[in-house]
């Protein structure tokens, strides 16, 4: 299997049954890979341990086969492909809608724009009700108001939607541990991957990492009923990688070799998929090849080889990507949200989203779009895992400002 056609590059994040409102899942196809289901916390819905993130997906002919081969599960959002993804979905899922959990997202503040952006996303998606509607990347307790919790309730009374979930991009282990105490978030969306080991040999010996084990909140968490979703497995992605780009400085031939491992992608699905705290996985799939590596991973058992692998790409891709800890917010001297610029990047380098990560830079605050790292003598942010941030902050402003 081709690089280009497997993953190009190594692009980045169940099977669904609410317990009633749907018919029976549909089931593998002979030869096909055989579905099997987790609970996804305390909502009666079962999911298989892969789900669809439509993130990145154009081809509503993906979405469909995805469906036709069993998932359920489909997660959109409104802000996807330039603001057309719910509609695209909406259209593939239609005459399956009683058949499938949707999932979406809003970015309000308030809780009456929040429920604006609910009513939009369920015109734009076709339906009268949402599975599982986030509060979308709320990386801070202060940031999931009471507002935004009681726009939630009323959602749910009006059965717009059937469960309350909250989105985490970092400061996941805080966010985790604030809604499992809090006690009214039925879903948690949070990022997870094999780069968040606890082990100093895959932080390239960097003893200064945070001792954090993701793994542990993560089942922490799922103990207390909340249902657990990753996303972003496969730790940032690199779908430039046939293109090249001078960031990584190698040519493109070395580095399509180098990022490009086969199997690799599907090492990463696995290993979050080997903890069984964790319900399901978003994985963004843009093709059909994709689709069909990706079912793989459920019925495939994480392999010595598996972890080589990833030893290997979490060495290559130690200086570029953000793991998303927190552990660096407030420590720039000019204000800059270091994690936020960061993930702007990798929408744009690594899923191929420049639109999606233009925007997300232009929620920055003017004064801190403004700011450029090369006017700084000297940075005030170490990152304990070893990303090269100044570079990193620099090539954001540079390709977004």
């Amino acid at each position: 299997m081709s690089i280009s056609s497997s993953r190009r590059g190594f692009l980045a994040a169940g099977l669904a049954l609410p317990a009633a409102g749907l018919a029976d899942p549909p089931q593998a196809a002979s030869g096909e890979v055989k579905l099997a289901y987790r609970q996804l916390g305390k909502t009666g819905i079962k999911v298989t341990p892969l789900s669809f993130g439509c993130m990145t997906t154009s081809d509503a002919s993906v979405i469909e086969h995805a469906a036709d081969a069993g998932i359920v599960h489909f997660d959109t959002a409104r802000s996807y492909q330039g603001g057309n993804n719910e509609r695209m979905v909406g259209a593939a899922l239609k005459s399956r809608r009683t058949k499938v959990v949707i999932s979406s997202k809003t970015p309000g503040k308030t809780g009456k724009d929040a429920l604006a952006d609910l009513d939009t996303s369920l015109r734009e998606l076709g339906t009268d009700y949402l599975d599982i509607w986030y509060l979308h990347m709320k990386n801070d307790p202060a940031e999931v108001t009471d507002d935004l919790l009681e726009a939630q309730r009323s959602a749910k009374k009006a059965g717009k939607i059937r469960f309350a979930g909250v989105s985490t991009h970092f400061n996941m282990d805080r966010m985790l541990r604030y809604l499992s105490k809090q006690g009214q978030t039925d879903v948690a969306l949070t990022t997870y991957n094999f780069a968040m080991r606890s082990v100093a040999a895959d932080m390239n010996k960097i003893t200064t990492a945070p001792k954090t084990d993701m793994t542990a909140v993560v089942r922490e968490a799922r103990e207390s009923g909340m249902g657990i979703v990753v996303m972003k497995t496969l730790a940032g992605g690199t779908t430039r990688v046939q293109r090249g780009d001078r960031l990584y400085g190698a040519v493109p031939e070395s580095l399509a070799k180098q990022l490009g491992q086969p199997g690799a992608p599907l090492a990463a699905i696995k290993w979050a998929l080997r903890n069984p705290s964790v319900d399901t996985a978003i994985v963004c799939m843009t093709d059909h090849d994709q689709l069909q590596e990706n079912l793989r991973a459920m019925s495939e058992p994480y392999t010595a080889q598996d972890e080589s692998l990833l030893s290997e790409q979490l060495a290559r891709i130690g200086p570029i990507y953000c793991r998303m800890c927190g552990t660096c917010s407030e420590s720039c001297s000019k204000g800059l949200p270091v994690p936020d610029v960061l993930r702007s990047l990798m929408y744009a380098e690594g899923y191929g989203e420049f639109a999606l990560g233009r925007e997300q830079f232009r929620t920055l605050p003017v004064e801190l779009a403004r700011v450029r790292c090369s006017d700084c003598s000297e940075c005030t942010v170490n990152c304990a895992h070893g990303v090269e941030v100044v570079a990193r902050l620099s090539r954001a402003q540079e390709i977004f400002a």
